[in-house]
């Protein structure tokens, strides 16, 4: 059954007026839309020691600490690749740099379709290269390394521990909330579950918008299950109930699993996409970040 507490959330009810029919000013406003959420579906800021804004190598990112010398976990923010920003994820980054003794960077990586593959990839690459140059003047512990994100930014998160493992530079953790995997679409949950506020049709304008070239959409760099996983760092995944990505979030975390990686799957029941950042009034919100910190504590502090 449906959490009745997901029909309190705005952004699942934010709807474009009819009067829009330009494909931009409908993205301009649910752009605008999810921001003007964040303060009644997050929550208020909870303060820490650090909240810092840097320039990550020319990407914009947003530093949390709460001591010096913590591990790092680079968060990259959900949105179809297309909104999203490090404010829509602010209240549960403060959240998990409180709860897991590690520091956060939230990765502000360029959208669509103003930017397309492989621009949001390239920048958040570029934050992990900066973290390995200059952590220790961040006052961060560069050597302990994690990467996760929510919905298209855990695609990007997954990719990236990837590319750093043929780098021959591999990440610790990862940590994947309802990532989207499959550029297909082709998982029996998109029919299943319905529209609780994502669907196989907007998921294909997603991965569209984000990977224009069809020919792009069965490589590795889009499609995680195209790659060979073996290698790839311990896996948080987290799905959700009543999720369009739920099975492919699921078949990721089998995967893992049959390569060899070590897999945590936990599967949040009554609720759908996007539940997670929404802590003010969500409660399996809150229980999944601080999964996700007690995640990292365990495997990155001592």
């Amino acid at each position: 059954m449906l959490n009745p507490q997901i029909t309190a959330a705005a952004w699942l009810r934010a709807q474009p007026p009819a009067d829009l029919s330009d494909p931009y000013e409908i993205l301009a406003f649910m752009r605008q839309a999810m921001e003007d959420s964040n303060e009644a579906e997050c929550g208020p800021a909870l303060p820490l020691p650090v909240v810092a804004d840097v320039d990550a190598g020319g990407v914009p990112a947003r530093l949390y600490a709460s001591r010096v010398d913590a591990p790092v976990f680079i968060y990259v923010h959900g949105g179809g690749w297309c909104y999203g920003s490090i404010e829509t994820v602010d209240r549960a980054c403060r959240r998990i740099a409180d709860r897991s003794g590690c520091a956060v960077l939230s990765v502000g990586y360029r959208l669509a379709p103003e930017h397309v593959f492989p621009a949001a990839l390239e920048d958040v690459e570029t934050v992990v290269s900066y973290v390995r140059k200059v952590g220790a003047e961040l006052g961060v512990d560069p050597s302990r390394l994690a990467i996760g994100g929510d919905s298209a930014g855990g695609q990007l998160a997954t990719v990236v521990a990837r590319r750093q493992r043929d780098a021959a530079t591999p990440l610790d953790l990862q940590v994947l909330i309802y990532p989207a995997i499959d550029p297909m679409t082709a998982s029996e949950s998109y029919d299943e579950v319905g529209s609780y506020g994502l669907d196989r049709a907007s998921m294909k304008v997603a991965w569209e918008t984000y990977a224009p070239d069809p020919t792009t959409r069965f490589t590795p760099d889009v499609a995680p299950l195209a790659a060979d996983l073996a290698g790839l760092p311990p896996t948080l995944i987290i799905t959700a109930q009543y999720d369009a990505l739920r099975d492919e979030g699921a078949d990721y975390a089998d995967a893992l699993l049959a390569a060899g990686v070590p897999v945590v799957h936990t599967r949040y029941m009554g609720v759908n996409h996007g539940f997670a950042r929404k802590l003010a009034v969500i409660d399996d919100a809150r229980v999944a970040t601080d999964q996700v910190a007690s995640y990292l504590r365990a495997a990155l502090t001592f």
